[in-house]
């Protein structure tokens, strides 16, 4: 679906520079209520910058099916991952300022700072904080902070150690959230503020980002305008609460609207100046921030939708070619809420797409539209061929979801065998008890993750979670000793491609107490 647009070129001092066209913002309109009926989104916002300008920012539907409240410009989202690049910014700040350096040893920081290997304790530098090049494996040690839990960033850093790398250091790109943790811990060091009021007080409050703040609880308590995530399942979507990631903190904790994120792309286009005019960060922080320092092969998918030749990961960006452009862009998801900034700095437009609900395809298409416009590329109806690859994919993992039945039956020992405490290094206290008859399931640290243990073969068992909207159900194998009682245990999720891998049961190393 084509948008009207006008080009024009103009030569100022010397510099050429390409002004996108005029937006139609009727047909903007029409393309994000296409994509939110087709994928079933409750709600959504959307802003669009263009030479300094924002020249749209709308919401669209409902912030909340049990309320009916409206989305509008201002209403707060969880921002999730996107918060990513506000923590590489606000080192940025602290490099501009001499008080660091990208190339500080993590461990000259924060001293009680350790992995599995101690030469990458001691290597560990501030960029691989930002870059997901630790060795540590995709979203290897979240259940420390996924769903809700009650630990503090001292235990979080104190659990790093137990975490076994899933590769050598900064030889694989594999997204990790623990290490934005430390990276806002290095901010709050080194500022004497926690990373919230940092983040707060010298990038929000700054870019005129009235409304936002570093965590959902310390929304304005008179504000409530603000969406709630919504999951689908059984044929309806599911209002579904969660705290915007709050326990993610560097990683994640942002709650913002598009009309404030808007001034966070005016100020990533304008190389770090303010719309006010004062300088954020400088342009060679952000030249830091948008080089690549992990890349990972080209997907033939993403070729044949837009030439993609290369991708890699700066500091806290995502990098890509779109078309021959350069494409700076990061998505956030929590359970029913996700999110999708992108930039194109030569052609100085930044779009940015909050919604509650889980399906990123439908952001992506709203995102392709606008950029197959300002590209001025071949007309494609994005929405319709993404939906098609969206919904086939879930139909194919929810047709697998279900575990297969085991090939060899065996029985399972009394209940009595199985209970006990289990513990692992980094997360800590796993409860299995008898109930009324039946294996009860207690991650101490993590209010969410309780359920019930139904008996598959021997001595292994399926968690099924009380709350079925987490869509987690794991495998949990007895390890047991020769008079019966469980010596250790392992866990993986029954479904990899319908579960969340924040969810990382495959990593924990459970040990009876």
């Amino acid at each position: 679906m084509k948008l009207k647009k006008l080009a024009t070129a103009a030569l100022l001092a010397g510099w050429a520079f390409t002004s996108s066209a005029a937006v139609d913002t009727d047909k903007i309109s029409e393309v994000i209520n296409a994509s939110m009926t087709r994928f079933d989104v409750p709600g959504m916002a959307v802003a669009i910058v263009e030479n300094d300008k924002v020249v749209f920012a709308k919401g669209f539907g409902v912030a909340n099916l049990d309320t009916n409240s409206k989305v509008n410009k201002d209403t707060l989202f969880g921002i999730a991952s996107n918060t990513k690049a506000f923590t590489s910014a606000a080192l940025a700040k602290l490099v501009d300022e001499g008080k660091l350096s990208w190339d500080d040893r993590v461990i000259d920081h924060l001293p009680e700072f350790r992995l599995y290997d101690p030469y990458v304790t001691r290597e560990m530098r501030i960029r691989d904080l930002l870059s997901h090049r630790s060795g540590l494996g995709l979203g290897q040690g979240d259940l420390m902070i996924w769903p809700s839990t009650d630990k503090s960033v001292a235990d979080i850093l104190s659990g790093l150690k137990y975490l076994k790398p899933a590769s050598s250091f900064r030889s694989q790109y594999a997204y990790n959230n623990l290490m934005f943790v430390t990276a806002g811990e290095v901010v709050a060091r080194i500022s004497g503020m926690s990373w919230n009021d940092y983040i707060e007080k010298n990038i929000l409050q700054p870019l005129n980002m009235t409304n936002s703040r570093a965590g959902f609880s310390r929304i304005a308590k008179n504000n409530k305008n603000w969406a709630i995530g919504h999951i689908p399942m059984d044929g309806k979507l599911h209002p579904f609460f969660v705290n915007y990631l709050e326990d993610f903190r560097g990683a994640g904790a942002i709650a913002s609207s598009v009309n404030d994120m808007s001034q966070w792309l005016r100020t990533q286009l304008a190389g770090g100046k303010m719309p006010n005019g004062e300088q954020l960060f400088s342009e060679k922080q952000q030249a830091q921030m948008w080089h690549p320092h992990i890349t990972s092969l080209a997907s033939k998918s993403a070729y044949e939708a837009y030439h993609q030749q290369f991708r890699g990961y700066g500091l806290g960006w995502s990098i890509e070619d779109y078309h021959g452009v350069k494409k700076l862009a990061h998505g956030g998801g929590i359970l029913g809420m996700v999110s999708q900034v992108t930039l194109l700095p030569e052609k100085n437009v930044g779009i940015v797409i909050l919604s509650n609900q889980q399906a990123f395809s439908a952001l992506s298409a709203v995102t392709h539209e606008v950029l197959e416009d300002v590209l001025e590329l071949e007309d494609k109806d994005w929405v319709e061929e993404l939906a098609k690859k969206h919904f086939a994919g879930k139909e194919k993992a929810y047709a697998n979801a279900a575990p297969k039945a085991p090939t060899d039956t065996q029985p399972q020992l009394p209940n009595i065998n199985y209970t006990g405490t289990l513990h692992d290094d980094w997360y800590g206290d796993v409860i299995v008890e008898e109930l009324d008859g039946k294996l009860r399931i207690d991650f101490t640290h993590t209010k969410r993750l309780k359920g019930e243990l139904k008996h598959y073969t021997g001595n292994t068992f399926i968690v099924k979670w009380d709350e079925k909207l987490l869509e987690a159900d794991a495998f949990i194998r007895f390890s047991m000793s020769a008079d019966n009682r469980v010596e250790s245990a392992k866990m993986n999720a029954v479904s990899t491609q319908v579960t969340d891998f924040s969810f990382d049961f495959r990593n924990l190393d459970l040990k009876a107490k």
